[in-house]
């Protein structure tokens, strides 16, 4: 199938400015020429009505100067002599009818055959005449001695060289028209190419937008319509480039969201299957221990033994969603929290007091290095950190491994000063793999351990709650086969801004 032929912008604009410069080019010349001609015949006239004004007084005069007689008479009598005196006058050829229409003379060396009848008819009404024949021009005039028309005078004009003149004006207008419409043609086309290739820039750096590609610079740069243009669509550009990186960014974050949508999802159900089996597990303890109990009432040993274990599991289904709650709470509520300026030293005492028990049944030691100092947070909250951090310290140590418990002031990345409180044990530490989830909630490194242990995975998930809550933070800072060591950081309490840093292998005041 033939391709339908496209007549592009170039070549339509090439062609209307082709038909333009015709149009111009031969308006120009009609008129002109049209000019040339009127002014040829208006300067012709004129010279004829004063060369038959000059014929009237010469006729005139000759007449008054003769004894009255008749016009007709006199014009046969001095036609011929004064045809030839005003052929001689006027430089043209001259003939002479008397009033009725008849020859009176002629200054022709031969008399002219031309039919003048309707032009002597018209001007025996007092009228001028032109006949054309050819290149000959005869103009008629009547002539007068006041009222009385004494004939007719006939000038004979050749109009060879007016029509030469105007044959080679003509000519040249046909060329200098065909020179200025090749070489305005070729500037036009050439200035229209420019635009079009201009055009055409515009029209790429479009599409490549379209593609994708923004552009880096101005696709051309002018101080006209096109280069406010070419402005537009680089600042168009721009825009869209900024557009289309924020919703690159936003589809990035999408991403990342229903990926951590999807985590927690699994999270969700994990957590579903660890709360439901960690709950079943105590509660399937409690009911074999119950029906021991109403199955061997007799036994005291056994009922001891059952009492203890339905005590222990029931501390432990406690303990479990106690934890659970406030995990909840603290992910649904923002409660207040009650910060005030807190003496740090007594506190942690006491919390490695109240864990001590634990400890030396676990075969664990806890050593302190504390010092002085007053932080900015809720007594309670800190509280809870700190047992947390110490119980999980002794859970997941060793027979006869260490806990140690320290506190030192410390710079910042900020830096502004804070409070550090470190607690390192010397357990078998997290794999790394581990790393990044031992602070989500129910998320523990071992199942079989933490059952072991009586651990549910909420201890470090509270943890970072209280503690970002105080306004600190809570990480892990060191974890391999010698044990682990985490670290919390508080506000430092105004009044201790200039206390002195502290490093973490500083020792204190207890050990």
């Amino acid at each position: 199938m033939a391709s339908q032929f496209r007549l592009g912008l170039k070549g339509k604009m090439s062609l209307l400015l082709a038909l333009l410069l015709v149009f111009i080019v031969t308006c120009l010349s009609v008129l002109v020429l049209r000019g040339i001609r009127d002014n040829q015949r208006t300067m012709l006239e004129q010279s004829f009505s004063r060369q038959a004004e000059a014929a009237n007084l010469r006729v005139r005069e000759e007449y008054l100067s003769e004894s009255k007689i008749p016009p007709d008479r006199f014009m046969e009598q001095t036609g011929q002599r004064l045809a030839v005196d005003l052929g001689a006058q006027s430089g043209m050829a001259v003939t002479l009818y008397t009033a009725d229409g008849a020859f009176a003379g002629t200054s022709l060396p031969f008399q002219s055959k031309a039919d003048v009848q309707d032009a002597l008819q018209y001007t025996a009404q007092g009228h001028s005449a032109y006949i054309t024949q050819g290149d000959q021009l005869l103009f008629l005039a009547p002539l007068y001695n006041a009222d009385q028309r004494l004939g007719t005078v006939q000038f004979h004009a050749t109009l060879v060289e007016q029509n030469a003149f105007y044959a080679r004006i003509r000519q040249l207008f046909i060329l200098a028209g065909a020179t200025v419409l090749g070489v305005g043609f070729l500037i036009g086309y050439v200035y229209v190419r420019r635009q079009v290739n201009v055009i055409d820039r515009l029209n790429k750096a479009a599409v490549q937008i379209g593609q994708g590609e923004y552009l880096l610079t101005l696709p051309i740069v002018r101080k006209d319509e096109l280069g406010e243009l070419a402005q537009g669509i680089y600042e168009m550009s721009g825009s869209i480039s900024a557009s289309v990186g924020a919703l690159h960014e936003e589809k990035q974050k999408l991403i990342e969201t229903v990926g951590r949508l999807r985590e927690l999802e699994q999270q969700q159900k994990q957590f579903i299957g660890n709360i439901s089996h960690e709950l079943k597990t105590p509660l399937t303890s409690i009911i074999a221990y119950a029906d021991l109990l109403t199955m061997y009432s007799d036994d005291p040993a056994l009922l001891d033994d059952a009492g203890r274990r339905i005590h222990a599991e029931a501390q432990r289904l406690y303990s479990l969603v106690e934890k659970a709650l406030q995990l909840s709470a603290m992910d649904v509520y923002e409660f207040e929290t009650r910060a005030e300026s807190v003496s740090l030293r007594p506190l942690l005492e006491e919390a490695a007091a109240r864990l001590q028990g634990k400890a030396d049944s676990c075969g664990v030691t806890i050593h302190t290095s504390l010092v002085e100092g007053e932080v900015w947070a809720d007594p309670e909250n800190v509280m809870h950190i700190m047992l947390n951090l110490l119980d999980n310290a002794i859970k997941y140590n060793r027979p006869g491994g260490q806990v140690r418990l320290l506190n030192y002031v410390a710079a910042s990345a900020e830096g502004a000063q804070r409070m550090r409180i470190e607690v390192a044990d010397t357990g078998i530490g997290i794999p790394k793999e581990a790393v990044s989830r031992i602070f989500d909630p129910f998320y523990t490194v071992s199942r079989d351990r933490s059952r072991a242990s009586g651990g549910t995975g909420l201890g470090l998930a509270l943890v970072r709650n209280l503690t970002e809550k105080q306004g600190g933070t809570v990480q892990l800072v060191e974890t391999g086969p010698s044990g682990s060591r985490l670290r919390v950081e508080l506000l430092l309490h105004a009044g201790d801004s200039n206390k002195t840093i502290y490093t973490a292998d500083d020792e204190g005041a207890d050990s």
